[in-house]
């Protein structure tokens, strides 16, 4: 199972984020994230709360509690989100198959 190390290094890499740009938007240095994705140190739990907003995941996933993803689509319209919502299910049942 991935580490709350990995997971931060494949979300800031997933976003196009150097080392240097995530710890900028976290006010921190970038040694801090270097040391985070070397599993040297844990980032703390207001920094946690940064990146589950700046990467748009749940602690849970963040924290490698969780594989599975969540998705924010309420500020869509009702039919934008019911044709999500129908897209993913046609992806389960493929998969099923």
């Amino acid at each position: 199972m991935d580490t709350i190390a990995d997971r931060i290094r494949y979300l800031r890499e997933k976003a196009g984020f150097t080392q240097t740009y995530l710890a900028k938007r976290l006010g921190i240095s970038r040694s801090a994230v270097n040391s985070w994705e070397m599993s040297l140190s844990s980032p703390s739990v207001a920094n946690i709360l940064e990146m589950m907003q700046l990467f748009n995941v749940s602690a849970d996933y963040l924290l490698s509690v969780s594989d599975k993803l969540s998705v924010d689509i309420s500020d869509l319209s009702s039919e934008e989100q019911e044709l999500i919502l129908r897209l993913i299910s046609c992806f389960k049942e493929n998969k099923a198959k």
